[in-house]
């Protein structure tokens, strides 16, 4: 069964819709799973998950997710139901969700804001409910190749390459050298320009100051 939908924004992880809440409670999804599908989006956001559409296993349940051009869909399944129907599913949510403006979509702030399309997740959600009907039956026994067409991996993966990768990124931050004004280019030009003018004042002054002394004290004869 269906568990839990969420809906992002890829480029920034935001959540932006979500199945129903009372659907949730019904289901007796706590809120542990929703913020272990919120990470993954965010993962999937900032580049640590590249894969366009993948399984993980988590508990006796399992998160698919498939990435459109502009959001990304997610949702969590019991392990029994058949992740091809999940994929079905996910590809329907996301055809309705891009028919929304971009300016729209660009302008929610916070998090579960676009709440009118909660109801839409519901709507096409009913309709894979039953996995006996004949149109999932249908679903399930077309392009059988396409079965052979998913990435699965365990979530303490996934959160695990996550993290290293964000340690990369730090490291990689911290290895840069420090933009200060001894190393900027406007002073580079400047101690270029004028370096060999000051030497040549300071070798005029010494040659005049050394002639200077030589006339005030004359070398005894």
């Amino acid at each position: 069964m269906v568990k839990l939908t969420l809906i992002a924004r890829l480029d920034d992880g935001l959540p932006l819709a979500q199945s129903p809440v009372y659907l949730n409670e019904e289901n007796d999804v706590s809120s542990y799973y929703r913020q272990q599908g919120e990470l993954i989006l965010k993962e999937i956001s900032r580049g640590a998950i590249s894969s366009p559409k993948m399984s993980i296993l988590i508990d006796h349940h399992c998160f698919h997710y498939i990435i459109g051009n502009r959001v990304c869909c997610i949702t969590l399944c019991e392990s029994w139901y058949p992740r091809k129907l999940a994929f079905f599913y996910l590809q329907d949510l996301l055809q309705e969700f891009e028919k929304v403006d971009t300016k729209l979509m660009e302008s929610f702030s916070m998090p579960y804001t676009c709440r009118r399309f909660d109801y839409a997740i519901e709507n096409i959600r009913r309709k894979y409910l039953d996995t006996r009907t004949q149109a999932n039956l249908a679903k399930l026994n077309s392009n059988r190749k396409q079965d052979l067409d998913f990435v699965t991996e365990e979530f303490s993966k996934v959160v695990s390459r996550g993290q290293a990768s964000g340690m990369e990124q730090t490291t990689e931050t911290n290895l840069q050298p420090e933009s200060t004004l001894w190393n900027s280019n406007p002073l580079e030009v400047i101690a270029l320009k004028w370096t060999p003018i000051t030497v040549f004042m300071l070798a005029t002054m010494l040659l005049l100051w050394t002639g200077v002394s030589l006339s005030e004290y004359p070398m005894p004869m």
